[in-house]
């Protein structure tokens, strides 16, 4: 099961950092930033209504509801945020350049999440090894946006 896992991060990955390209095309092409974001997010209501059969979909109780954590209500809006600035500047920035910049600094907050246990996850020290990859994928990207 983790190799079931691990290709479907894998392919999420993959598919982050293509729809980058695809949704800076689609804003290129309509000339509308926020009718291109609105596609998207029309494009991901399909995705998750199909998927729904398999995973399920129901609505929860109101005591469940009021057991979420506030900036749990956030994700969608800073799901948006991404697809706004993919769809802003993945095409000026260039693939490597603007999958750099987002994959690095996620990987940073990563890093500083699992520390903390901040937003639900799990405490991870950030030791030497976690410190010196953060360090490294600073390197990385200063190498793919100078050469």
């Amino acid at each position: 099961m983790p190799f079931v896992i691990a290709l479907a991060v894998i392919a999420a990955g993959i598919l982050n950092t293509v729809q980058s390209g695809s949704n800076a095309t689609l804003n290129k092409t309509l000339g509308q930033p926020i009718l291109a974001a609105l596609i998207v997010a029309g494009a991901n209501v399909v995705v998750y209504m199909a998927a729904a059969p398999f995973l399920g979909l129901s609505w929860p109780g109101s005591q469940r509801l009021a057991g979420v954590p506030w900036w749990s209500w956030l994700g969608g809006a800073m799901g948006a945020v991404y697809v706004l600035a993919s769809v802003l500047f993945a095409e000026r920035l260039g693939a490597a350049v603007f999958t750099g910049i987002t994959v690095t600094a996620g990987i940073i907050t990563s890093v500083v999440l699992d520390h903390y246990g901040w937003v639900g996850f799990a405490e991870h020290t950030a030791d030497a090894w976690r410190i010196l990859g953060c360090l490294l994928m600073i390197v990385g990207l200063i190498l793919v946006c100078t050469f």
